[in-house]
Parts: structure tokens; sequence; C-alpha cells
């Protein structure tokens, strides 16, 4: 019994002991310190994971874009690429020799029918006139004298006779020829634009020699300018005159130009398989200079009534089933569509098996690519501006 308790002082005094020395060391343990890193990587966590809530929350309503689907005509185009020439063109070449008086016009400057373009020097020309003239005056008196008191013959067959013999004889009837050519080369000295147009490679200047045949300039018309578009074999058949042109010009990127097709040529080249298929763009300013080239979109086959919605609307899932979002009450309602023709950038709804779309029911076109089903939406004009996502 003694040794039991004496075991038992023992025990206690252990049990003491160590909750002096557990109490020691709680005071004197060194503080804990928070990781700054781990503090800032919480924050941007934290910042995380409410933005994906955000985008992700079916009740926040999503900033989206939309558009109201149509009934009307698809055009399906053909594109092709072409290259501007000159509606009119032609190279002024001289009709007489000469020295170059004077050059009224500039490189690039508007001209108007029959003005004058480039003078030759007339004064070899003029004297020739006066001279030619002048031999003329000489024959038409001879001629007079030759033929002085015919008139009172009464046979009119001997009358015609002997005015013939004096025109001969006289030389009047050469004399008037040559007096008209002599007036015809002085004319020749004067270059005149044959259409209205503006004027290019100018190649002479005053003082400079020219000879008969020599080239001096070129007028060429740019309004309306034409655009020589190679399409297919295969693809003109869709085209007829007078349908829609739209042209994109490298020169000019961020602008289309409208035009229309003037003229298909019905001969196929055999080696590039092409037609030739002209088209007509308004081109006042001259922007659109001869030998731009450029991509052309031109309008092919028709096809009316057709429910049409932006290509932009349509979405694919893993299964390759397309589909789009409705707008319905102010949420994104997922429709199952069939698709059937498209262009550029509208697309086709074909009424079958699958859910319908309605002219007039608003799609969404931009913002909605990663939105659920039955999500809240709200209409912008920028989902991206707006804090949303864009499509793609």
């Amino acid at each position: 019994m003694a040794q039991s308790r004496s075991t038992l002082g023992v025990l206690t005094v252990i049990i003491v002991l160590g909750g002096l020395a557990g109490g020691v060391w709680w005071r004197l343990r060194p503080e804990p310190q928070e990781d700054a890193d781990t503090s800032e990587l919480s924050e941007e966590a934290g910042e995380v994971v409410q933005s994906v809530t955000e985008q992700f929350n079916t009740e926040l309503p999503q900033p989206v874009t939309g558009v109201a689907a149509v009934q009307d005509t698809l055009w399906i185009s053909v594109t092709a690429k072409g290259r501007a020439e000159a509606f009119r063109e032609t190279r002024l070449t001289a009709r007489a020799a000469g020295i170059v008086a004077s050059v009224p016009v500039r490189e690039n400057r508007s001209v108007s029918t029959g003005q004058l373009m480039m003078q030759i020097d007339t004064t070899e020309y003029a004297l020739e006139v006066s001279a030619r003239f002048a031999a003329l005056q000489k024959a038409e008196a001879d001629y007079q004298v030759r033929v002085l008191g015919d008139d009172e013959l009464e046979d009119p067959e001997v009358r015609a006779q002997r005015d013939r013999l004096a025109r001969a004889i006289t030389g009047l009837d050469e004399a008037e020829v040559a007096h008209r050519r002599a007036v015809l080369d002085l004319e020749k000295t004067s270059v005149r634009a044959p259409f209205g147009g503006r004027v290019a490679n100018l190649m002479v200047v005053p003082g400079q020699f020219v000879r008969e045949g020599d080239e001096l300039l070129t007028v060429v018309d740019l309004d309306p300018i034409k655009v020589a578009v190679q399409v297919l074999g295969t693809e003109v058949v869709y085209l007829d005159e007078g349908r829609a042109a739209a042209l994109n010009f490298t020169a000019f990127p961020d602008r289309t130009f409208t035009g229309r097709i003037e003229t298909i040529n019905p001969v196929i080249d055999p080696e590039s398989n092409t037609a030739r298929v002209t088209v007509h763009i308004d081109n006042p300013q001259g922007r659109i200079k001869p030998g731009m080239y450029a991509e052309a979109d031109l309008e092919a086959q028709q096809f009316p009534d057709r429910i049409l919605v932006p290509r932009t609307a349509i979405l694919e899932t893993s299964d390759r089933r397309t589909h789009l979002f409705v707008l319905e009450d102010g949420r994104a309602k997922w429709r199952y569509v069939t698709t059937g023709l498209e262009n550029d950038l509208l697309v086709e709804l074909i009424e079958g098996d699958e859910e319908w779309v309605a002219p007039g029911e608003v799609v969404l076109v931009d913002g909605h690519y990663y939105l659920p089903h039955d999500a809240a939406v709200e209409l912008v004009e920028s989902p991206t501006a707006a804090g949303g996502r864009p499509t793609r």
C-alpha cells in the first residue's frame, strides 16, 4: 500500500512538471507570419472566381448583340479577280510634221471634247494654203474667160461639154483639190481631244520636232471605269447583265465599290477556262485608276422567300448539330435548326424536323458563344465594350 502511494506521488510530480514545460514553450513560441505571395494569390484567385461566377451566372444579364430573322431573297454570288480598265482610251499621234509650238495640257488634267491638246507651228502650212488659194484664183479667172458667152448657147449638152473642157484646160479642178488639201494639212497641225477624259502618257514638249505618226499623248475616259473580271466557265452561266457587283480594290482595303455587270463575253478561253465579264463602276473623282486589281462579288443565283439569319448566329455542337439562340423575354433560348444555302453574310434556315425560327424573331449574333440555355441577356451594340465576351 505504501509502495502504491509512492508511485502515485511520482506520477503527479511528472505531470505537473510537464504542464509547466508546455506553458513555457507556448509563451516562447515564434509568432506565425502570413506569406505575402499567398495572400496576393488568394486575392487574384478570388477575382477569377468572381469573374467566372458572373460569366456563367444565368441570372446575371450578359451583354449580347441580336438582329431579326428576315424573309427575303438570298443571293449566291460569284467571286473572281479583275483589273480596272479605262472606259475609253485612245493614243493620239501627229498627223503633220513640224515643230511643237505649244502643249496647253498636263498629265491627269481633265479635257473636254474638241479641246486643243497640242499645236504644231503653222507657218509653212499657212503659206501653202495661201499659195494654193492664189493658184485657185488664177485657175478660176482663166476658166471664166474660157466660158465667157457660153450661157447664150441654147443646147445644154454643148454648154456642159464646153464647161468640162474649160475646167480641164485651166486646171480649175486640180487647183480646187490642192487648195482643200492645203487647208486640211493646216487643220492637222492642231491636235484635239476626241472625247472628254484625262490626259495620260504625255510625250512631247514645246520646241520638239515631231514626224507624222509620232505618238504624242493618251486620252482616257475614267467615268465610269470598267473592270474586266475573269470568271470560271462553270460559274459564268449563273450571271446576267445588269446584276449588281461589289468590288474591293487592293488600293482601297477599307472601302467597297458597287457597280453592275455590263457585258458577258460568250466565249470561254480554253487555256484559263474563264470568260471575261465587264463591270462598270461610277468613278467621278477618278480615284480608281486603270491597272488596279480588285476582287469582285457578282450577283449570280437568287432564291426568293427564304428565312435568313446572319452566319454569325449559327453555332455548332460537339456532335456537329447546328443551333442558335433566340431572344425570348430577356433570355437566350437554344434552338436546333437546319441550315440550307448560304452566302458570305447570310444563312438560309430550312423548315423541317428541327425547331423553327420565324421572321422577326431576334437571333443572337455576338456575345452568345459561351452562353448556356435560358441565360439572362441584354441587347447592346458591342458586347466587348459592355464588358461581355465576344463570340470569337
